[in-house]
């Protein structure tokens, strides 16, 4: 159920000091930043609006667009296309594992949603016969979700599997891929993932309801089954603001 309190814009008090040599974005954004970070303003939480802040402050709109966009790139503040400035939401701080990202979500307490954008049975070009290691012509699947948590999308995840193992487009909106790749008997063996970030473009800020240009975490990942056989090829993006990766380091 969604808490409608969350829906009222937070007002902050702050004082400004204009004789100060501390530029007027800083001592917009600092007492929010100690607000956010102590809990006093609660995750999912509208901020008031760049417009009604600066008016109210007596400053220039470009002065709380600064002060808002500072809290952003540091991740307090996240701005979604028709439902404003927001404080950022739990983050979904996972560990590098070959798992199911939506099992990993529902065990963390996420509630979980998944939209298939798209399922398409194509013949391999080179470039997916090089990834998948199969023959230019083969049968494969090509795959795009939108996986949401607690109402929220997160990330695009775009697959392509093997025609022979790949779940259908119905069992993708009800489970994880590979949930649906061990009821077919698929056992995963081995990965090689990499971790990468670049900004959305148009239509993947409009998927995941973020402003063009606002950061995201890229992640390639090749599935090894326990023959060696490539299982699948994914090409994932996260909202960067939600999402953190955790790497686990062992001392020589």
């Amino acid at each position: 159920m969604t808490d409608t309190s969350l829906d009222i814009p937070y007002i902050a008090d702050i004082t400004l000091d204009r004789t100060s040599t501390t530029p007027l974005y800083q001592q917009i954004s600092e007492p929010l930043t100690k607000l956010i970070m102590s809990g006093a303003v609660e995750p999912g939480r509208l901020i008031e609006d760049e417009v009604s802040l600066a008016q109210r402050l007596q400053v220039s709109r470009p002065t709380t667009r600064r002060a808002l966009q500072e809290l952003v790139n540091g991740g307090l503040l996240v701005r979604r296309r028709g439902v404003g400035t927001r404080v950022t939401p739990t983050h979904v701080h996972r560990q590098i594992g070959l798992t199911s990202l939506n099992d990993d979500l529902e065990a963390a307490g996420f509630e979980t949603r998944t939209e298939v954008v798209y399922y398409q049975v194509q013949l391999a070009d080179e470039d997916q016969a090089a990834k998948l290691a199969c023959k230019v012509g083969d049968e494969i699947v090509t795959i795009e979700r939108l996986r949401w948590i607690n109402d929220t999308p997160l990330g695009i995840m775009h697959n392509t599997i093997p025609s022979h193992i790949a779940p259908s487009l119905t069992e993708l909106s009800q489970k994880g891929l590979y949930r649906c790749l061990a009821e077919r008997d698929v056992k995963m063996a081995t990965g090689v993932q990499t971790i990468g970030a670049r900004v959305a473009n148009e239509r993947e800020a409009k998927l995941l309801g973020i402003e063009v240009g606002s950061a995201l975490m890229t992640i390639e990942r090749t599935a090894y089954g326990v023959s060696g056989e490539v299982v699948e090829f994914g090409k994932h993006l996260y909202d960067a603001t939600q999402y953190n990766v955790t790497i686990p380091l062992v001392a020589d």
